[in-house]
Formats: C-alpha cells, structure tokens, sequence
C-alpha cells in the first residue's frame, strides 16, 4: 500500500513539506486505537530472538532509525512503534539555527537517493531535552554536533554542551564530524582535532557515575589511510564504536536531473561504499569495536550485507522514506530465518 498509494502521493509534493505533513500526521494519529492496531498487525515483529546487546546496551531488535529524521525528538514514540529497535534523534547543536536556505532537499527518484544541505537546522538541544523527558521505553541515541557560527577552535565547548544537555535522557552519544552541510565541519575528522574531541569527552563521561557509549560518526569518502587513523582514534579514546556512514559528496553514476545540487548524497548510490567502509574497518580492527552500518539500505538483502561485511546494527534513512516502514519488518524478518537456518 504503501509504495503503490502513498508514496506516489507524497512524492508529488516537495520533500520537506512531505517531511513536515508526515510529522503532523504521525503526531494527531499515531496514538489512536485503529492506528495503532493497524501498525501491530502490519509492521510490528516482536521477538526476544531479534534482542541485541552492542556496547552494553540492550536493543529490542538491530533495526534503527538514523539521525536526520526526527532532529529535535518530536516523534521518538510513534516512529519507535512503527518496530524500530532504537532512535537516533539529531544532529542537535546547544543553539536552535534555522539551517541552510531552502530548497535544501532534493529527491533523486531515477537513483532511489536524497540529497540534502540542511545544515543541522534543529530547535537546539534544550528544546530536545524538554520532549526527551517524557520518554518511557524507547532506546534513544543522541547525535550531536556544533553551530555554524561556532569557529572549529571553538568547536570542542559545543559538543561538551550537549553532551550534558542531553546525558541523563540519551542512551548513547554520537559525535557527528562528518556532516558536508556545515562549513569546515569534516576538518574536525583529521586525526588531532579529532583526538582532542573524543578525549574531552571520554573524560566528562568518566566522571559521570554511569558513563554512556559515545561513537563516532564518519564518512563514506574518507581514504583507507584515513580509516587506518579511525580505528587507532578509537583504540586510542577508548570510545565505544562507530556509525558507517554518513552522507557522501560523490555524484558518480547519477542519472537525476538533480544530481549536480551541493550536500549530501544518501540512498542506493551509498549502498557498496558503506558496505566496503564496515568491512573495511571490521577486518582491519579485527573487530575490535562494534559497527552501525548506515547507507543505502532498502531491501532485507542490503542490510544482511552490512550485517556479513561486520556490523552489529544497522539504521535506515532513505530506504525507509523510498519502501515504508514494512521495511523494518522485512528485515527482522529476515534476520530472524537466518538464525534459524544456522542453528
């Protein structure tokens, strides 16, 4: 229904009013009875088989939304009753900043990818803090970043602000350096200022009397010698692991009109980059740090790929925009026959 229906519909429309419509529409029906029922019939696969304990944290299920959709928390609940087994809300900055001017959103339908320049456009992380206190149940990771305004000498004061901001009501960080919509944003995934980043915060969190797992977000277009640098950051931090990946600022192979717009490429055309960075970084560590695998992932067979090529978890963002929150389902689903298979 979905694809046949409603995303024909929806895609008439441009992507960030349908985002915004989407909101809505989530927020005055998601906690109906019929809605609710219709989603516990249609899309809910619940299974302790499908439970998951990564960097020592329990997930109902490997499937997760990635940041980027619900920025500022406002439907953390009703997403999470679609059968996500954890949310990523973000990227979040300690000031509220409109982001960059629209049209800042592009579907590329021919390539079944978005590009996006948003530019971290987000109510700021004490408007977060406010709706995150009403959670009850749902795992919640907190992706942070820093202000456009804010220098990258500066940088550091930003993340440690919403690092404390959001500590009590997060259960894991992610530390977004990888984003190409905020200016000079990447410079801060060179190996030193990087280092001094996961540093300050690894000892903020040790302070704290439960510490929380921080990871690292990164990008598809860094070198191997790059991700080299990435594994010995993470040994070295001791930081708990890392998402792969974010957006890339590749074109290659694009076939839409839109192609040549600036900001980050997500969806299908991802697919093999992210996939080769997880395999990559799993073989090289010797899988010594756990792996959300991020990237162009639309079918159950696209996240089983990054699951085999090293991941512990996987996120959607544009396949679950381009095939529907049946997605999610597909995919324990899948995941839940292949375990029986080998046992």
């Amino acid at each position: 229904m979905y694809k046949t229906i409603i995303r024909p519909i929806l895609f008439k429309f441009d992507p960030e009013w349908v985002h915004h419509f989407t909101f809505k529409f989530l927020k005055n029906f998601g906690q109906t009875k019929i809605f609710q029922k219709y989603i516990e019939k249609n899309f809910k696969l619940e299974d302790s088989h499908l439970e998951r304990e990564v960097f020592g944290l329990k997930f109902k299920n490997p499937v997760g939304l990635a940041a980027g959709f619900d920025k500022d928390a406002k439907l953390y609940k009703e997403l999470s009753n679609l059968g996500f087994g954890f949310i990523e809300i973000g990227t979040l900055t300690p000031k509220p900043q409109p982001g960059n001017d629209k049209k800042r959103l592009f579907r590329l339908k021919e390539d079944q990818a978005i590009i996006n320049r948003m530019g971290f456009n987000n109510e700021g992380v004490e408007a977060a803090v406010a709706r995150l206190k009403e959670n009850k149940n749902v795992l919640i990771g907190g992706n942070i970043g820093k202000n456009k305004v804010t220098p990258n000498e500066n940088a550091v004061d930003d993340y440690i602000t919403c690092f404390h901001a959001l500590y009590e009501y997060v259960d894991y960080f992610v530390v977004n350096v990888s984003s190409p919509n905020t200016p000079n944003l990447r410079e801060l995934q060179d190996k030193e200022p990087l280092t001094n980043l996961l540093n300050t915060l690894q000892a903020l969190n040790a302070e704290k009397p439960k510490p929380k797992p921080i990871l690292l977000k990164i990008a598809p277009d860094l070198t191997d010698s790059q991700l080299i640098d990435i594994i010995a950051i993470v040994k070295e931090t001791n930081i708990a692991g890392v998402i792969a990946t974010n957006t890339t600022i590749s074109r290659d192979g694009l076939q839409a009109k839109d192609k040549n717009e600036t900001g980050g490429l997500s969806g299908k055309p991802l697919k093999d980059r992210a996939t080769e960075v997880i395999r990559f970084l799993s073989e090289k560590s010797e899988k010594a740090f756990p792996i959300i695998g991020v990237g162009g992932i639309h079918s159950a067979e696209d996240a089983m790929e990054k699951l085999q090529a090293g991941a512990s978890l996987v996120q959607l963002y544009t396949g679950f925009i381009y095939e529907g929150p049946g997605l999610i389902k597909e995919i324990n689903k899948t995941i839940l026959n292949q375990q029986k298979k080998e046992h």
